[in-house]
């Protein structure tokens, strides 16, 4: 703050009378600032120096930068280490290796004050609550989760409000339709509402290839169900869909420090995994409350019907008994070998259907797996037992680890049955139930008896001991004591 000289006067006078706060406050002007002139004895601040426009050393360029110059107005990407080299070269005798620096600087100086605009300029857009929601997918194998011990490669499907910030993330495997409707559908029903319009990049699943503007006709019926805008960034332009790309570095640090903190990236299962991103999602989702409250007034609402439109086939069964639908093999019950099957594919299970009759229902599986089913194979394996040792399925046929270590045990019993004894073990999982007999087989592995399959079933279709329970009749009289005396007096 800088003052009048009649306020310094004022206050070198009273400041031989009073305290330095009083003589301040007689002055008009604040304690820091009486002191600092108290301490100069009434003398004002001297004035900084000028700013120093001259060189102190001769530019050793000057002669030369008129061809320098030419240079970069005819070619705006030459950089100052090309240049040097060029002059090194063509003047040997007149410049040193180490005067780039002084160069870089002339370059940098000419860039700014006379060479080219910039070729883009951004500008920043005010974000209107409601009117627009973003996704976008997200490798996350640099998080290194494993599940069950083997590393698992993934990714996310991330969606964003830009507004409040509202986050929603969903585990896939690919960019196809299906995970972009599934992470779509996952995230407005999870937050209860939807935004005008929606945008994605140039996704396959949402615009053509090469195209610009113009949706794929599945996506846009799909945004209509919720009565919603398809937008897309520009290609190349991912500063349009900026939010939500923001958001994957953020969010995936925070997964990062919360897996510290956790001390361990292992997961038992899928489940787990998903549940601990859920978590760090409604955490983070917490801290915004306030946004998110302001932003859901302006939403719109669900609509009432689920929309559903899976990818359909049309399959035909092999002489194997199995079809393979998107790179996956499926057994199908032997009856239909021959025939013409429909299927309905989508991002979660697969539905085989022979006219309206339901033939097979099962999760999806990725390219290259197999789903066989030992109820539909067993009745011609133990007709054909000698198939079953070099079988191209024959590992999914062992449903559960208890039932490749019974095969094992029975392969060091006696090799030769072993094959024949495991079929009619399968053949019970099928008559008295998967879970009784991997009962069983647990019982007579652990202790340390070969599971042979007459013993099984006996073991089985033994009654169950049901244990007999007494059940005491309690005394009443007990209960009296709980009541009052009033109460007893009016029952009476």
């Amino acid at each position: 703050m800088t003052c009048s000289e009649r306020q310094v006067k004022l206050l070198m006078k009273y400041a031989m009378e009073y305290t330095q706060e009083v003589a301040a406050a007689k002055a008009g002007m604040s304690l820091s600032t009486a002191k600092r002139y108290l301490k100069n004895r009434g003398k004002r601040r001297r004035k900084r120096p000028e700013e120093r426009t001259w060189r102190t050393r001769v530019d050793p360029f000057v002669e030369v930068w008129p061809e320098v110059k030419s240079m970069l107005e005819r070619d705006h990407g030459l950089q100052a280490q090309t240049l040097m080299q060029y002059l090194l070269e063509t003047y040997p005798d007149r410049f040193q290796p180490g005067q780039v620096r002084t160069l870089r600087r002339r370059v940098r100086d000419w860039r700014i004050l006379e060479g080219p605009e910039r070729r883009e300029v951004m500008f920043p857009q005010i974000i209107q609550p409601g009117r627009q929601s973003q996704s976008d997918y997200t490798h996350c194998n640099a998080l290194q989760i494993t599940i069950a011990g083997e590393p698992f490669e993934h990714m996310l499907y991330h969606f964003m409000l830009p507004y409040s910030r509202w986050e929603y993330v969903w585990i896939c495997f690919t960019e196809s339709f299906e995970t972009l409707t599934t992470g779509y559908g996952r995230a407005v029903r999870e937050l209860g509402a939807v935004a005008g319009e929606h945008r994605t990049d140039n996704l396959a699943a949402a615009v053509p290839i090469g195209e610009r503007h113009i949706f794929q006709t599945r996506w846009k019926d799909f945004l209509e169900h919720f009565d919603v805008e398809p937008s897309a960034n520009n290609p190349g332009c991912s500063n349009e869909n900026g939010s939500v790309e923001k958001s994957h570095d953020l969010f995936k640090n925070a997964i990062d420090q919360r897996l510290r903190l956790r001390g361990s990236r292992e997961f038992k299962n899928i489940e787990e995994y998903e549940k601990f991103l859920q978590c760090a999602i409604v955490e983070r989702n917490r801290l915004r409350r306030e946004r998110i409250d302001e932003e859901m007034n302006v939403l719109k609402p669900l609509p009432r019907e689920e929309w559903y439109d899976p990818k359909q086939y049309s399959v035909r069964v092999t002489g194997w008994s199995t079809i393979t639908l998107e790179g996956a093999v499926y057994s199908v019950p032997s009856r239909f070998i021959g025939q013409q099957l429909r299927a309905l594919v989508d991002p979660e299970s697969t539905r085989v259907y022979y006219a309206k009759h339901l033939v097979l229902e099962a999760p999806r599986h990725e390219r290259g797996s197999k789903c066989i089913n030992y109820r539909h194979l067993i009745f011609h394996l133990l007709r054909k037992p000698g198939a079953f040792r070099n079988y191209q399925f024959r590992e999914e046929l062992f449903p559960r680890t208890v039932f490749r270590r019974a095969y094992d045990a029975l392969l060091r019993r006696n090799d030769e049955r072993a094959d024949k004894e495991y079929l009619r073990i399968l053949n019970h999982a099928t008559m008295e139930g998967e879970d009784r007999v991997a009962g069983a087989l647990e019982h007579f592995l652990s202790s340390g008896m070969t599971p042979f399959s007459e013993n099984v079933l006996q073991f089985c279709q033994a009654p169950k001991v049901t244990p007999k329970v007494h059940v005491m009749t309690p005394c009443l009289d007990a209960y009296d004591s709980l009541l009052s005396d009033d109460t007893r007096r009016d029952l009476n």
